[in-house]
């Protein structure tokens, strides 16, 4: 017991580390964007492979995603294929991904399910987190992105307030866009679209 209250203790601690670093770079201006093809549908996968490990051992994460790579169209070998891969930002997308998924699990009923849904088109991704959590009343909701606000119903749930400032500042550097639905006590709804990098 002791040593579960340890190791939750140093990923916390180790969470508002990174956590901290990240803003400190973004309001030094030194927070970089830099784009590169990423294989989506496997970045995923062993993202949601890594948070079951690390958080949601006691729920369930079902990841959803259609074939990327169209039917019949057939890849001669791997650096064609990487060619077709959209540009982005793997680091700031692993802040992203990695910040609302374990939200999800963090304020979710134990045994619970979480649909983590990756779409594209020629244009941008679409990543769709939703859970069957506490949700987020109505009166937090204009403030959900500041940095150390948290909202009036997490109790005694651990966090530093800064998640979901940090994907809104990557999103941002993307150039995309995050909405999200909540009912209180029912789960919420996180979508994300990121417009795929085009050299100009």
């Amino acid at each position: 017991e002791y040593l579960q209250h340890v190791k939750s203790a140093s990923k916390h601690m180790a969470q508002l580390l990174d956590d901290m670093r990240l803003l400190s770079s973004a309001e030094a201006g030194k927070l970089e964007f830099n784009p590169a093809p990423v294989d989506l549908q496997k970045f995923c996968s062993e993202l949601v492979e890594s948070i079951k490990i690390s958080y949601g051992k006691n729920h369930r994460i079902n990841f959803i995603c259609p074939e990327l790579v169209a039917p019949g169209k057939k890849i001669e070998n791997e650096s064609e294929e990487t060619q077709h891969w959209p540009a982005l930002d793997a680091k700031l997308l692993r802040h992203i991904l990695t910040n609302l998924l374990s939200n999800a699990v963090k304020y979710s009923p134990i045994d619970s399910n979480i649909y983590f849904e990756l779409n594209c088109d020629n244009e941008e991704a679409k990543f769709q987190i939703k859970d069957a959590g506490i949700g987020i009343p109505i009166e937090d909701k204009e403030q959900l992105f500041e940095s150390y606000y948290r909202a009036q119903n997490v109790g005694k749930i651990p966090g530093t307030g800064l998640g979901l400032s940090i994907v809104k500042l990557c999103v941002d550097l993307h150039g995309g866009k995050i909405e999200f639905s909540s009912d209180t006590g029912l789960g919420t709804t996180f979508v994300v679209k990121i417009p795929f990098y085009k050299q100009r």
